[in-house]
């Protein structure tokens, strides 16, 4: 197999890859090219046959992709067959909205356990997932061998989760608050903060318009 220590940016494609080979697949289309895939995921094409030569040689000149073997290469490479157990730490709205979410309803993920200290949410169970104290954290990580969290709470709580993650043996951390957390070095933290990303978005809409009105006056 193709040396697997491929740039992260390309790492981040591969799953909407394979979401599309599955959605073709189940269309019964056998080929794809690099067009056809660009033009769905809105990815350049040069981009995405570079993506796919840090994997090996996948296609073939003139022909395109085979559907049915990318699909197949990018599941065993992505691991689809292993499903990962995974904890959310904070059950409030953003909390129970991830929780009800079919994101996590997949072949590979598979979130175990929400954990909170809200004594009215302790017990309760969120679209089959059941809800524990946060003190329960060691023993549902070694009961169910997980290795991944997610993080929701308060800010101002979310050093300290984290903290209890490490401690627990979590190795990777999708952190949803706009704390910047540190953990160890062996520890991967991927921060998610919609709040800058709404702001980036809104910032190259405007910066898109002032390049239009710009172009308009120029011409």
């Amino acid at each position: 197999m193709a040396d697997q220590r491929i740039p992260q940016v390309t790492a981040k494609r591969l799953p909407l890859y394979y979401r599309y080979m599955e959605k073709l697949q189940a269309s019964g289309k056998q080929r794809v090219s690099s067009k056809d895939i660009s033009e769905a995921l809105q990815i350049d094409p040069a981009t995405i046959r570079r993506d796919f030569s840090y994997l090996g040689e996948l296609g073939k000149k003139g022909y395109g992709y085979n559907v049915n073997y990318l699909l197949n290469f990018l599941k065993d490479f992505l691991k689809q067959d292993v499903i990962s157990n995974v904890v959310l730490v904070g059950v409030g709205n953003l909390g129970t909205a991830l929780l009800n979410y079919s994101l996590y309803k997949n072949n590979s993920t598979k979130i175990v356990a929400g954990l909170d200290t809200d004594k009215q949410k302790i017990g309760t169970v969120i679209n089959g997932v059941p809800i524990h104290h946060i003190s329960e954290l060691d023993k549902i990580c070694k009961t169910h061998k997980v290795e991944v969290a997610i993080v929701t709470v308060p800010a101002a709580y979310a050093q300290n989760v984290v903290d209890q993650l490490v401690m627990a043996g979590i190795r990777g951390i999708l952190n949803f608050t706009p704390a910047r957390l540190y953990a160890p070095s062996e520890v991967r933290v991927h921060h998610i903060d919609l709040t800058v990303e709404l702001q980036s978005l809104i910032y190259l809409l405007k910066h898109n318009e002032d390049k239009d009105s710009l172009l308009e006056i120029t011409d």
